[in-house]
């Protein structure tokens, strides 16, 4: 069987948002092997779901252990010649990316959704899809589970003060609503933290399956720009999304606004409003998301009153 390999060695919202372009690059060549370079339980993860037929082990951009010239390959990795190079090295037919350092392709376009970005480059060769390819399941009705709250993030800069989101806790509970929060092992802190608020800890306690299952089976999700947020547009799940170096207008939810509000306080009319998604402290435009917002906008999606 001819083969397609595919390169996002990246985290679980980055492969998500790649979920609309694997599908396109699927329908485009239904006879190829469809191998995808990325981690192995997010690439295992997208794997047992269909998406992929097969996962090759990455991390970061390391060489690929690739033994079979004459495959066709896609970087959905990224812009940079890096990434480009890690796939040249596997001898394809014929290599799909953006533009870069005597590489030919598209134009990378900064200000552009993740989704929609990707699946620009694959129709490059082809390939159709968009952002109704996100979903892991049909849209259903609304679970009647817990609420669940992801308060962490890869970078503190992204990362909403555990206080607010210790108040937000405290004001579902006091509803009757059980809490879920879940975290990293590394974000253990964060879970006792919002257990004195009420919460059920399960930072460090889950899988990527379990998160899935979690997430599937919830009432509303509470998070900051994160895989977890993917899950739940993935999944029709109703969020509150808190953004804050990086517009929603690049990775916010792509499909279903009716059951995900957004929150975001930058200015989009600024050439250059993006701020440091890898920085060392909360971001300013995150900080000014406060308490009474979020549960405004739970409130909505709950068709509930919180108390403050």
């Amino acid at each position: 069987m001819n083969e397609l390999l595919v390169l996002r060695a990246l985290g679980l919202g980055d492969l998500l948002a790649g979920v609309p372009a694997l599908r396109g690059l699927r329908r485009r060549f239904p006879r190829h092997r469809l191998v995808l370079a990325a981690p192995r339980a997010v690439g295992e993860f997208l794997a047992r779901r269909g998406v992929v037929d097969e996962v090759l082990v990455t991390h970061d951009l390391e060489p690929l252990p690739h033994s079979t010239p004459g495959h066709l390959a896609v970087d959905l990795h990224g812009r940079g010649h890096a990434s480009r190079d890690v796939l040249a090295a596997t001898a394809p037919a014929d290599l799909l990316g953006f533009a870069t350092d005597g590489y030919p392709g598209p134009a990378w376009v900064r200000h552009e959704h993740e989704v929609a970005r990707w699946c620009r480059l694959v129709a490059a060769w082809g390939a159709d899809c968009g952002p109704e390819d996100l979903r892991l399941r049909p849209r259903g009705p609304v679970a009647d589970g817990p609420v669940v709250v992801h308060p962490g993030a890869a970078f503190p800069s992204r990362r909403w003060p555990v206080e607010r989101w210790a108040a937000v806790v405290r004001a579902h509970v006091a509803d009757g609503l059980q809490v879920v929060v879940t975290g990293t092992a590394d974000e253990a802190d964060l879970g006792r933290h919002l257990a004195r608020a009420g919460a059920v800890d399960r930072c460090g306690a889950s899988s990527l399956e379990d998160l899935a299952d979690l997430v599937a089976g919830a009432r509303l999700v509470l998070s900051g720009d994160t895989g977890t947020a993917h899950l739940a547009t993935a999944y029709a799940v109703p969020s509150v999304v808190l953004f804050g170096p990086t517009p929603p207008a690049w990775w916010g939810p792509a499909i279903d606004p009716d059951r995900h509000a957004v929150l975001w306080h930058g200015d989009p009319a600024a050439r250059d409003y993006v701020g440091d998604p890898h920085g060392a402290a909360v971001d300013p435009t995150l900080a000014r998301t406060g308490v009474a917002e979020v549960l405004a906008a739970s409130e909505a999606l709950l068709g509930t009153s919180l108390s403050a």
